[in-house]
């Protein structure tokens, strides 16, 4: 075993950056046997240097962030400030410096993942990033190592934890969003503003990253076309059991029927209960990979938190290290096929459509005229009236999205359809 250390800087230390300072200290000598080199924690950089950090060594804090990372004997820059700057910056001045880089910032590589995959090759460097997708769960590199030999055609998932717990308790608990959200809020699941995992920002960034991964070519967050949870109600839950099925927020990556385009979407869907990822519970996550060869793959554990983030962390952060014993690196972008990214109107799925309309005879054939014109078929109709007024839930068949858009706006327009109260695909089946 090599005896001079390899040195880690470490830029952020909240949760995750304290777990993994805690990590490399009490499991040093191990760290060490596995990489075949100790691994030595030369600086730790935060922003308020003040805040007590307990377990944290005092003397490695530093404010000066770019400082540390243009030490010369730094081998490894482990990231977790999150962000799109200062990260970019400090990781692109690492690279320069010689370093390697371990990331947990999903945002950033999911927006500017080409140029840094550029800036790490010009150096001769790494750049890892297992943490910033699923947590814990070993998704990145099988997709990146593991199936490199494989062609993967669908990418389908849970990857956000905070709405999976909020959908999982209006299921088994009758609760509304808000009711739900609170809960989340209160068990520390939710962040106090829960914009980006609520409105599928943090999910978009993701599927981003997977999708660019699976299929081999350049997809960035603004590819991703996303719908968050907000509007899921009560009454899409019930409705979603009434046909089998529980709501999910899903990550969907597919690769188009002919090979040559790819998809890439969030947003909330109902899928069977016995599609595996329906079990998926609290805040768990768990990916459904399909592939011509290894067929269908299962990924599940916890998405988020300290622990199961800085395990993905340190991970990344032996397989780099490992890179710099053998003078090597890991495998960098792999864009080859250059594949164009699909709109959103060309996916085609299934519908569940709900319709306030009113309680009179002719109002089921006037809606089943505008489906049939704009080429959507229904698959079953249930109506419920009373007073005057009626709910008309409409499943459809599989469809292009545009004609369903197309078919909606139709519908707002009927003088018997006073709403539309909402409409969620079906998916997994």
């Amino acid at each position: 075993m090599r005896t001079r250390p390899l040195k880690v800087a470490l830029l952020g230390c909240g949760v995750v950056g304290s777990e993994v300072t805690r990590i490399m200290t009490t499991h040093a000598d191990d760290l060490a046997a596995r990489i075949g080199a100790p691994v030595e924690l030369a600086g730790i950089a935060v922003r308020r240097p003040d805040k007590v950090r307990e377990g944290v060594p005092a003397e490695l804090i530093t404010t000066d962030a770019t400082a540390l990372v243009k030490r010369g004997d730094i081998d490894v820059v482990i990231e977790v400030i999150g962000g799109i700057e200062p990260a970019r910056k400090l990781i692109t001045t690492a690279f320069e410096h010689g370093a390697s880089v371990v990331s947990a910032n999903k945002a950033l590589v999911a927006a500017d993942g080409a140029a840094l995959h550029a800036a790490a090759e010009e150096h001769g460097a790494d750049l890892y990033y297992e943490a910033a997708v699923a947590g814990a769960i070993p998704l990145v590199r099988p997709l990146r190592e593991s199936m490199a030999g494989d062609k993967v055609n669908r990418v389908l998932g849970i990857v956000n934890g905070t709405t999976n717990f909020i959908l999982d308790k209006m299921d088994t608990s009758g609760a509304g969003y808000s009711e739900a959200l609170d809960e989340a809020t209160a068990l520390g699941y939710a962040e106090a503003d829960p914009t980006a995992d609520v409105e599928g920002f943090d999910a978009a960034a993701k599927a981003a990253i997977l999708a660019g991964i699976a299929f081999h070519t350049r997809v960035t967050i603004d590819d991703v076309h996303r719908e968050g949870i907000t509007e899921v109600t009560a009454a899409d839950i019930a409705s979603a059991k009434r046909m089998g099925c529980t709501v999910k927020l899903l990550a969907i990556c597919e690769r188009a029927a002919d090979g040559e385009s790819v998809t890439a979407r969030v947003h909330p869907a109902m899928i069977p209960l016995t599609h595996p990822l329906a079990s998926v519970r609290e805040a768990y996550n768990a990916v459904f990979v399909e592939s011509d060869a290894a067929g269908q793959l299962m990924f599940y554990g916890p998405g988020a938190g300290g622990s199961p983030t800085a395990s993905a962390v340190l991970g990344d952060l032996v397989a780099v290290c490992r890179n710099k014993l053998s003078e090597a690196t890991g495998p960098g972008e792999s864009a080859y096929t250059q594949l164009p990214v699909s709109p959103m109107g060309e996916v085609v799925t299934r519908y569940h459509i709900s319709l306030d309309v009113a309680d009179k005879p002719g109002v089921l054939a006037q809606v089943a005229m505008v489906f049939a014109e704009h080429g959507v078929s229904i698959d079953t109709v249930r109506q419920q009236g009373k007073d005057g007024e009626a709910s008309l839930v409409v499943v459809t068949h599989r469809a292009a999205d545009a004609a369903l858009s197309s078919t909606v706006e139709a519908l707002r327009k009927l003088d018997t359809v006073r709403g539309v109260a909402s409409i969620m695909r079906v998916e997994g089946e």
